[in-house]
């Protein structure tokens, strides 16, 4: 593949624009200092290693990334009233050619006050796997309550509660009690808001949320808010695996 569409794939900008990195010479491949200013040259995408204008990139056919959101970010391209959690993200990530919209999109989404692990990605496919209700991938929250948790709550929340949108109960995968005040909740569901107001079902509120796990996904203890990183092929592979 010829370097200009090899930055285009990535998402480095029009076709003209990646020509005209090319061209000017701020392209290196292999290191960089290693120029690269021919636009004819051809290299095999798969492993490829360059740089953009000192911007250290790998090439990836699919991106798949995951995300500490911080808490004051909208899961949205056209944000209301908070700044978009996209902006976290390096342009090339939010300009990927792609299908309907460009750039990685968020797998479900997190409200602008809840904070934790969030996925993206540009793989129609994988989006839909962990989307969709009825693969049942289950997510873990950490929820700091207004209130003491009592244990009658957490029986209530394993039991299920009925919303005021769905007479059908709906209920947590696993629920526990942390500290006087937390809960850890398990859910395979994505309703709207859909732990707010079950914890407010059990006559409790919810003082702080945080995502900390989707699927075999743990946040790590080493990425800040507002930080990425890419998934490894395992953890791709083992979050499209069927359960």
């Amino acid at each position: 593949m010829q370097l200009p569409d090899i930055l285009f794939t990535q998402g480095f900008g029009t076709r003209r624009v990646c020509l005209g990195l090319v061209q000017q010479g701020r392209v290196s491949v292999g290191g960089p200092a290693q120029v690269c200013a021919d636009p004819s040259a051809v290299f095999e995408p798969e492993g490829l290693v360059f740089y953009v204008e000192g911007q250290r990139w790998e090439y990836r056919h699919r991106a798949y990334l995951m995300l500490y959101k911080p808490a004051g970010f909208e899961c949205s391209q056209r944000p209301s009233a908070w700044p978009s959690v996209y902006t976290l993200l390096p342009a090339p990530l939010r300009q990927r050619p792609g299908g309907a919209a460009s750039g990685v999109q968020a797998v479900g989404r997190l409200d602008q006050d809840t904070t934790g692990l969030l996925l993206l990605s540009d793989d129609g496919a994988f989006i839909h796997r962990l989307s969709s209700p009825r693969h049942h991938v289950p997510k873990v929250y950490e929820v700091t309550c207004r209130h003491p948790v009592s244990e009658p709550q957490v029986q209530r929340l394993l039991a299920g509660v009925v919303l005021d949108d769905d007479p059908r109960p709906v209920r947590a995968d696993a629920c526990e009690a942390v500290g006087s005040h937390g809960l850890r909740l398990t859910l395979t569901q994505g309703k709207y808001h859909q732990v707010k107001r079950m914890v407010a079902a059990v006559s409790n509120r919810v003082e702080a949320l945080h995502r900390s796990r989707i699927g075999p996904i743990t946040l790590p203890a080493d990425l800040a808010p507002g930080q990425w990183r890419w998934l490894e092929p395992e953890q791709v592979q083992a979050l499209m695996a069927k359960g």
